[in-house]
């Protein structure tokens, strides 16, 4: 019989925890932790999975798709609006876009936060 576990968190290492947490309460509308601080902060959803973002000295952000500095964990996120829509929304708000697409344009974008972590948005 297969272990039950049931995914609880994701913490991404950043050099800010507080300005990550921002973009990304900013792009998925979850909650901030009322004891986020400088050092970590997160995100919490109804069901109580959390986001948290850790402070690390000397930070490197993922050089995607360079293996260079490798991102080490991927996050896919479903957006309801059209990918367009939702990639324009997410760069006004600080994300990146690697010049590097690996899926077709109307599926799915590949996208950076504000500390180089790179992500998914996919039509929902």
């Amino acid at each position: 019989m297969p272990l039950q576990m049931k995914l609880s968190a994701i913490t991404l290492d950043c050099p800010d925890p507080l300005a990550l947490a921002a973009f990304y309460q900013q792009a998925t509308g979850l909650e901030p932790h009322p004891k986020s601080d400088a050092d970590f902060a997160s995100l919490n959803r109804e069901d109580g999975l959390f986001i948290g973002f850790q402070r690390v000295d000397g930070y490197r952000a993922p050089s995607w798709p360079d293996q260079t500095v490798p991102q080490q964990l991927h996050i896919c996120f479903k957006v309801e609006e059209n990918l367009a829509e939702a990639e324009a929304r997410l760069l006004e708000l600080g994300a990146g876009k690697p010049d590097h697409q690996p899926h077709e344009a109307g599926r799915a974008r590949v996208l950076t936060d504000p500390a180089g972590h790179p992500f998914c948005i996919v039509r929902g």
